[in-house]
């Protein structure tokens, strides 16, 4: 069990939740294209538990940095608009990897204070309680979400383009969703998406990326995941290129 693991994660985020309340509405920080105030405190607060903790840290916003046996993938605050403006869904993402293998991943949804968790090879919680994936194989029936505007439908029954990439894998790591995808030019990076990648796979899911790359990587690339509640799904996201 991963226990010692989880406990820095879990103060990570809640500490991370009650310190940008202050800072939401602030606007952008001027340090970085994009970057939000409260991404910047986000951040401070990771870096002090996570460092603390004895962990290697990469993070959206301030990159690589502290030593240690793991390493955790952090994106402090994931839907950094949707968290400024006042939408709220907006998540904090840590992911956990040892030698490249991802082996715990924790998903805070701040806005209401739902915990997703995984461990590899013991499935994934929500707030304690076991996920599945929906058994959803059909696309006509499917919900899907998107990272972008699709160019075009693709047969779907519904659709959502949310904002914070993190939540949307967990949703259909818990049944609410059925795909997540990038579309047109969108990417996303590990720090988006590698902690709902391991929730995701441990309640039953199946994900890709439209280039055949490598999803699980502790640098700084972008990539075009699509992720599923089921195989033939996926296959068929696949099978339709890039959307």
């Amino acid at each position: 069990m991963l226990d010692d693991i989880f406990a820095p994660l879990r103060v990570c985020a809640y500490e991370i939740g009650e310190a940008v309340k202050s800072h939401r509405r602030r606007g952008y920080s001027g340090q970085r294209a994009t970057q939000y105030h409260l991404d910047v405190v986000a951040d401070e607060v990771a870096l002090r538990v996570l460092g603390g903790a004895g962990f290697q840290i990469v993070s959206e916003e301030s990159g690589r940095s502290g030593a240690g046996p793991l390493t955790v993938v952090v994106d402090p605050i994931d839907g950094s608009t949707n968290c400024d403006r006042g939408v709220p869904f907006y998540a904090t993402s840590l992911a956990v990897l040892r030698d490249e293998e991802l082996i715990a991943g924790l998903v805070m949804n701040q806005a209401t204070g739902t915990v997703f968790e995984a461990e590899i090879g013991a499935g994934a919680t929500r707030d304690g309680e076991s996920i599945h994936v929906s058994a959803q194989e059909i696309p006509a029936n499917s919900l899907m979400s998107f990272s972008g505007l699709p160019a075009r439908h693709l047969g779907w029954a519904q659709s959502r383009s949310m904002g914070a990439a993190s939540l949307e894998i967990c949703l259909v790591a818990d049944g609410s969703l059925d795909v997540y995808a990038v579309a047109q030019h969108s990417t996303l990076n590990p720090w988006d998406y590698l902690a709902g990648l391991l929730i995701l796979r441990e309640a039953g899911g199946s994900d890709g990326d439209y280039l055949s790359e490598e999803l699980v990587t502790s640098e700084a690339v972008q990539r075009r995941p699509v992720f599923c509640a089921s195989k033939s799904l996926l296959n068929y996201m696949i099978n339709a290129g890039s959307v």
